[in-house]
């Protein structure tokens, strides 16, 4: 799987698709401010998911890839 995110990542689009994933993750963030107690437990596993993807696609490496191309 490592080589397949390596190829990804030279693609603007994947760059792009991991930036939305990005800004659904801040998006959650942003949500647990008004969530309720009882729905804080399911955001804190979004939030989670969306980091594991992050991480596994390293995006700080790939922020700085495509950093001229991504809005």
């Amino acid at each position: 799987m490592e080589e397949d995110i390596k190829a990804l990542s030279q693609h603007e689009t994947f760059a792009r698709f991991i930036q939305s994933i990005e800004s659904a993750r801040e998006e959650v963030i942003a949500d647990l401010a008004g969530a309720p107690s009882e729905q804080i437990q399911q955001l804190a596993g979004r939030i989670l998911a969306y980091d594991d993807i992050l991480k596994m696609v390293d995006w700080e490496h790939l922020r700085t890839l495509h950093q001229e191309r991504l809005v």
